[in-house]
C-alpha cells in the first residue's frame, strides 16, 4: 500500500523591529575599510597604546586573591567610595556612595538612564551632532527624540531653540562635554545658561561626561554636578575606559541624586545586574594614583598640538580642539573633495587611496547633515601619528 505525506510550509517568522533605521554603525564599516586597505585607523575613538600596568596588575591580583564571584548590584563598596571622593574633591559637590553607580561601559548606563525615567509618548531632546547610541535609546524607550542642531561651524549650544524645542512632554535633555564628535567644551556660562533654562521644569538632565578629563589649554571642565540646581536633576556618566585607556574592558559609572539613583537601580538589576568583580576590585585599588587622571590634559593636549602642527602642513582647514581626543577638519580647499565628494564619500577615498581612515560628521546627524566636515582620532601612539600625518601631508 503506498501512502502519501502530506507537505507542510512552516510559515516565516515575521518581525516588527524595535530599531528599523539602525544599520552597520560608520566607525564599524570605517574600520573595516581601514583594515582592508592597511590604513592608518583614525577614524574609531579608541587608543592603540596601553594603559598602566599597575591596574592591569591590580586586576590579575584581585583574580588571583579569588574575587570572582558576583559583587553588589550597584558595585563594590570600595569602588563607590573612592568615586564619591572623587567627585567631590573635583566637583565641590559632596555625594556617598549610595549615589553612585559601577556600570558596564558608559552605553550601557545612558540606556539604563533613559529606561529608568523615559516612558512611551515622552519626547527627548537632544543636541546635533551626536553620538549614535543616544536615538536608539530613546526610540527603545518608546519616547521621541527631538533634535536641535547645534551652531553649524562653532558646534556651541544655542540655547534660544533648546528652549523653543521644550513643550510639556519633554522628559530629558541630553547633553555632552565635552563634545563627542567636534572636540568642543561647554563653559561656564553655558552650564548657567542651561540651569536657568531648565529651573522650575520638570526635565531630568542626562550629562554624557566621558571626556571630562581631557579638557585642554588650562580650562576646567564643566561637570552638571559642579552646578547645584543641574546635579538635583542629573545622571551623570563617567568612563574608566576612556580614563584608564581600555576602552575594551567596558566599566564606567553614574552619579546621580538618590531618587535618581533608586530608579535607575531598578532597571541596572536587570538588565547586567552587577559588573565585573576583578575589575572593580583592581580600578578601587588603582584610583589612589590621582595623577593618573589629573595628568590626563596635558598628554592629550601634547598629541593634539602634534597632531595640528602636522595638519597645518595640509590643506585641511582645522576646526578648533579644546577637548576630547578628536580632531575635526574641513575638506573644503582639497582638490579631490571638489569633485562633489560627500563627507562619506571623501571618507572613503582618504581610506583607501591615502590609507588614512576617519569618519564623516554626517554620520553623527540623524538626515546626514553635511558640512564637509569629518574627524579624526588622535588617541595614538605617536608613531602612529607621525605616519598618518606623513600620508596626509601629499593633500
Amino acid at each position: 500500500m503506498t501512502t502519501t505525506s502530506a507537505t507542510t510550509t512552516t510559515p516565516a517568522i515575521t518581525l516588527e523591529s524595535k530599531l528599523p533605521n539602525v544599520g552597520t554603525t560608520i566607525f564599524t564599516v570605517m574600520s573595516a575599510l581601514a583594515t582592508q586597505h592597511n590604513a592608518v585607523n583614525l577614524g574609531q575613538g579608541f587608543p592603540d597604546f596601553e594603559g598602566d600596568h599597575r591596574l592591569h596588575q591590580a586586576v590579575a591580583n584581585a583574580m588571583f586573591d579569588g574575587h570572582n564571584q558576583y559583587p553588589p548590584m550597584a558595585g563594590l563598596a570600595t569602588l563607590r567610595s573612592a568615586i564619591a571622593s572623587k567627585v567631590s574633591a573635583l566637583y565641590a559637590h559632596h555625594i556617598d556612595a549610595e549615589q553612585v553607580t559601577v556600570t558596564a561601559g558608559a552605553t550601557q548606563a545612558l540606556l539604563t538612564a533613559m529606561l529608568a525615567v523615559v516612558n512611551a509618548g515622552d519626547e527627548v531632546i537632544v543636541l546635533e551632532p551626536c553620538y549614535d547610541c543616544y536615538i536608539p535609546a530613546i526610540e527603545l524607550c518608546g519616547a521621541t527624540a527631538v533634535r536641535v542642531a547645534l551652531t553649524p561651524g562653532s558646534m556651541q549650544p544655542d540655547f534660544a531653540t533648546i528652549a523653543a524645542a521644550m513643550t510639556p512632554r519633554t522628559r530629558a535633555l541630553v547633553i555632552n562635554s565635552p563634545h563627542n564628535p567636534s572636540g568642543t567644551v561647554w563653559c561656564e556660562a553655558d552650564m548657567l545658561a542651561l540651569q536657568d533654562l531648565l529651573r522650575g521644569t520638570n526635565i531630568i538632565l542626562i550629562s554624557d561626561e566621558v571626556y571630562e578629563h581631557m579638557v585642554f589649554d588650562g580650562q576646567a571642565h564643566q561637570s552638571a554636578l559642579r552646578y547645584p540646581e543641574l546635579a538635583q536633576r542629573s545622571f551623570v556618566v563617567s568612563s574608566f575606559g576612556k580614563t584608564y585607556h581600555v576602552t575594551g574592558w567596558k566599566i564606567g559609572y553614574v552619579v546621580a541624586p538618590p531618587a535618581l539613583m533608586a530608579e535607575f537601580r531598578k532597571v541596572h538589576q536587570f538588565n547586567v545586574f552587577t559588573v565585573n568583580t576583578p575589575m572593580q576590585h583592581g580600578l578601587a585599588s588603582f584610583m589612589q594614583h590621582t595623577e593618573a587622571y589629573t595628568d590626563l590634559p596635558a598628554f592629550y593636549q601634547a598629541k593634539r598640538d602634534r597632531f595640528r602642527a602636522g595638519l597645518a602642513n595640509t590643506n585641511f582647514k582645522l576646526a578648533p580642539c579644546s577637548g576630547t581626543y578628536f580632531q575635526c577638519v574641513d575638506i573644503d580647499g582639497l582638490k579631490v573633495a571638489e569633485r562633489d565628494l560627500s563627507e562619506a564619500e571623501f571618507c572613503k577615498w582618504l581610506t583607501a587611496e591615502v590609507g588614512v581612515a576617519a569618519v564623516p560628521l554626517s554620520a553623527f546627524y540623524a538626515d546626514g547633515f553635511d558640512q564637509r566636515r569629518i574627524r579624526f582620532c588622535f588617541a595614538k601612539q605617536d608613531a602612529t601619528l607621525d605616519l598618518a600625518l606623513q600620508r596626509l601631508a601629499t593633500l
